[in-house]
């Protein structure tokens, strides 16, 4: 990482441990002499042009280890002046096995000095008169560190010594690093157990890791070119370049170095520094590394305003309401109003490009690009996934089980397969699951709605269809006495005065479709507007569809104007007909009158006859409605099983993602974590929607439905729909229970088809100390314990920054560094970590790459608290150690235990 892009506009900043690409066995002209070659050409040339392509290559770190002799060191210093490249003066001796040491000491060492750490060697004929293991002694008390030089070459440790020498030699503490060709993977397999710490007979107590010693490349490098070679150089992770750093860096190789054949780390969303004008923090500012930070001091130093300001200029919300309540407290009375936190970050997702988040207490943030210009994205569309975490909030998530589903569905796969954690990357597939549910949702309401209405219709044309067998019956008995023949023209004109009654409602709908079209001209064209299209790439292309629009715009004009015209010459058409009809009817009704007249002599009603035949006809074509409805509502019974089977399937294969999800969770985990997942086992949405729709007392109901193994909603509301007996043999209720159910109406049922059950997340912690697992129950393990389950799903991968405020608070020590620490170390690789805590175990044995030590006078509300620059670093940094160190009980010696002890 370029620590200049990170560290603007903050330059003089310290940026943490960071890899720095070392050769640590670079020869001077002279080497030649060694190798008994006549040496000729100038030294200071030599060191500029090796110096020259380090520059080019990158490489920061040169170590000048000539055979037996310093004088070369000077020409490479001189070299080295003003380039940014570093040089570690030393040398390269045999002991008097014959076994090479490079020997490196620090940077500032007089020439004076490293002859007297040469001459100390009593070197002749060669040799030096010290064994291995003396050597290794000797440098170590003279300030420097030594490496097994080509350790499985000729004249290296494993070449050189057999037997006990050999054992001996390599369990002796002072031995930190060897030197290999390659990586351990390639090393004879009887050398690579050893340097695994496979082999019983050379166990060291005092490990690396998993490895005895540290590895590295550093071949000897005799003319520039040879720079190219990957066996010539490594990465090494260094605050600084001093020889504590190497030391430490040898100590804890799992973290500080890296080979060149193996792959770097992907690059990942990072915050790169932070900074308050205002308020408890007025003029902090720091940078944070791209793996480990970690925030330490006292109580009431300030750690947790900086977690809480994180959130703030981020704009994310708290989780639970104690954690809200801490959060608006730090915000209003520590952060205080007029405060400006100051937010630099980078982001991948789609491109790599630093942004500035600002926010001023209590306004909203604002985000910049780089040079200053404001941005209309929101802080969680620049950082994506990043999740903050104050004090009881992972204690918040492990008693709530919406909030494990939810912690589980970070790692839900993209379609590939693959387990994929959340990120600045949108989740397609999340994405596109969320707008199918949501619309089969919206499908499924209206759905439901236009069946609760074209029933409710039917219903209404049923009731009022029942008279009309009466009144066909009573119409017959009026056709027996001759009635209809008499009264036929009148009881005709009946018939045809419904015809022109029901014209309106046949009209209707294209009187309603031009009503839209009217609203909805002009056509907006705005979209397409040369404003809209200035700077596409394809607006050449795009420009035609304007005029395909205005083109479409003025068609639709033309068909309103038409179909206007139309409608009311059908109107005209309408009221002449009417017209020549009423004439006709007019006539009609005077001999119907006469009728009636002499039907009235004779005790016969005609004019009830002829309300009986109008009835009668108006009600007739009620049987042609009541078809139509029933053929509606059939399609949208059809439709409704066609959604709710896809909506089933839907959820189906979103349980079957988050059971994915958990398998691999747990793989993953295997040692630490079980996650299981029942789908559609959580059965609450259901049980509280019988309590608010049914009522009653449905304690055994839900008691009972509960117990049901699996349980079908669709099979569920279809029981319901068959009555009370079907639910009572189904499901073992009560008949007073399955007749207040059953006595719902179908509205009810279809509701509860379209319930979600979402699935049930069961957490296992493996609480056993030794190698037979024990899995206890979320729900059966103590406060801490559930926090420690729950921590470890959040540090699984994902290349979004993780914020936690003093994790420690919700965990014991034993599964901070049996468990947190090495999941901690593994994904800092890829994805950024921000802690504060009191408990050193968390930046020692996580050998944070950034330790911000704070301190703070007075209290929060007026007091200040700062980051001095001194107590900006990593542990291979002194003052940053001894503020660590401070922290520790046991001082110093405590700090090398605890790091040797857990093998980091």
């Amino acid at each position: 990482m370029n620590t200049s892009s990170r560290s603007n506009p903050n330059a003089k900043l310290p940026a943490g441990a960071t890899f720095r690409r070392c050769a640590l066995q670079v020869n001077p002209l002279s080497y030649g002499k060694y190798r008994g070659r006549k040496v000729a050409g100038d030294a200071a040339a030599h060191a500029l042009r090796l110096v020259e392509k380090s520059v080019q290559l990158g490489v920061e770190v040169l170590a000048v280890t000539d055979h037996d002799d310093v004088s070369g060191v000077p020409a490479f210093r001189a070299a080295a002046e003003g380039t940014g490249v570093r040089v570690f003066p030393g040398f390269e001796i045999a002991s008097s096995e014959g076994i090479h040491v490079l020997c490196i000491y620090p940077s500032d060492e007089s020439q004076e000095r490293l002859n007297q750490h040469l001459g100390a060697f009593r070197i002749g004929d060669g040799l030096s008169e010290y064994r291995f293991i003396e050597v290794l002694a000797t440098v170590r008390k003279q300030g420097g560190v030594a490496i097994a030089a080509h350790a499985v070459s000729d004249k290296g440790l494993f070449e050189m010594l057999e037997g006990r020498a050999r054992v001996a030699a390599w369990r002796c503490e002072d031995l930190l690093a060897i030197q290999i060709p390659k990586d351990i993977d390639h090393l004879p397999v009887h050398v690579r157990e050893i340097v695994r710490n496979q082999q019983p007979g050379y166990h060291r107590a005092f490990r690396t890791g998993n490895q005895a010693v540290a590895v590295v490349n550093a071949m000897d490098v005799v003319k520039a070119d040879d720079l190219d070679d990957p066996a010539a150089t490594c990465w090494i992770k260094m605050s600084d370049v001093t020889v504590e750093s190497l030391r430490q860096a040898f100590l804890d190789p799992a973290s500080r170095i890296r080979l060149n054949n193996e792959t770097p780390p992907k690059p990942h969303t990072e915050f790169l520094s932070m900074r308050w004008d205002g308020g408890f923090l007025d003029g902090t500012a720091f940078l944070f590394n791209e793996n480990l930070n970690v925030l330490v001091g006292g109580r009431g130093a300030g750690k947790s305003t900086v977690i809480e300001s994180l959130r703030y200029v981020l704009d994310l919300e708290p989780v639970g309401a104690d954690a809200e309540h801490a959060h608006k407290g730090i915000v209003s009375e520590v952060l205080r109003p007029g405060t400006k936190v100051t937010l630099r970050v980078r982001s991948h997702h789609p491109n790599s490009a630093i942004y500035r988040i600002e926010r001023i207490v209590p306004n909203p943030p604002v985000v910049r690009h780089e040079d200053g210009e404001v941005s209309n994205l929101h802080p969680d569309q620049v950082l994506g996934g990043v999740e903050v975490y104050g004090q009881t909030e992972i204690s918040e998530i492990a008693r709530n089980p919406d909030k494990l589903i939810t912690l589980l569905e970070r790692f839900m796969e993209r379609g590939s397969g693959a387990l994929v954690a959340p990120s600045a990357e949108p989740n397609a597939g999340a994405t596109g699951t969320s707008a199918r549910k949501g619309h089969l949702r919206r499908s499924l309401d209206s759905n439901r709605l236009a069946i609760i209405e074209v029933s409710k219709e039917l219903a209404d044309v049923d009731e009022r269809l029942g008279s009309l067998p009466s009144l066909e019956e009573t119409l017959h008995r009026y056709r027996e006495v001759g009635l209809e023949d008499r009264l036929r023209e009148r009881s005709l004109v009946v018939r045809e005065e419904a015809l022109f009654n029901s014209l309106p409602e046949r009209l209707e709908p294209f009187r309603e479709a031009l009503a839209q079209l009217r609203e909805s001209l002009p056509i907006d064209r705005t979209f397409l507007s040369k404003r809209a299209l200035d700077g596409l790439p394809g607006a050449d292309l795009i420009r035609p569809l304007d005029d395909a629009m205005e083109h479409l715009g003025g068609r639709l004009a033309a068909i309103v104007v038409e179909l206007d015209a139309t409608l009311r010459e059908m109107d005209a058409q309408v009221a002449t007909v009417r017209a020549n009809w009423m004439t006709r009817k007019e006539a009609i009704e005077e001999a119907y009158q006469s009728i009636l007249r002499d039907l009235k002599q004779s005790a016969v009603d005609g004019q009830a006859f002829i309300q009986l035949r109008g009835d009668i006809e108006r009600l007739r074509p009620l049987r042609e409605r009541q078809a139509t409805l029933q053929r509606v509502k059939n399609q949208h019974t059809t439709r409704r099983q066609a959604l709710l089977a896809e909506w089933e399937e839907l959820q189906a294969k979103q349980g079957l993602r988050l059971a994915r999800a958990a398998q691999q969770v747990s793989q993953r985990l295997r040692d630490s974590v079980r996650v299981e997942v029942r789908l559609a086992a959580d059965r609450a949405p259901l049980f509280k929607f019988l309590r608010e729709r049914i009522g009653g007392q449905l304690k055994d109901t839900i008691e009972k439905i509960a117990n049901v193994p699996d349980l079908s909603l669709r099979e569920f509301a279809a029981k319901c729909r068959d009555g009370a007996a079907t639910l009572q043999k189904a499901y073992g209720l009560t008949p007073i229970q399955a007749r207040r159910i059953a006595d719902a109406d179908n509205a009810l049922f279809m509701e509860i088809e379209e319930l979600e059950l979402d699935p049930t997340v069961s957490v296992s912690l493996n609480v056993s100390s030794t190698d037979d697992a024990e899995w206890q129950d979320l729900g059966s393990l103590s406060k801490g314990q559930k926090a420690t389950a729950v921590l470890l799903l959040l540090l699984l991968e994902s290349d979004a920054p993780l914020v936690i405020d003093q994790p420690e608070d919700d965990l014991d020590n034993r599964f901070i560094t049996e468990s947190v620490v090495p999941r901690m170390r593994e994904e800092k690789r890829n994805r950024q970590f921000v802690f504060s805590t009191h408990n050193a175990n968390i930046p020692v044995l996580g050998d944070a790459e950034m330790i911000l030590g704070m301190t703070a006078s007075g209290e929060a509300a007026d007091g200040r608290g700062r980051v001095p620059i001194e107590h900006m670093g990593s542990i291979d940094a002194p003052k940053v150690r001894r503020v660590v160190e401070e922290l520790l009980e046991g001082g110093r010696d405590a700090f090398e235990r605890r790091r040797r002890r857990y093998g980091f």
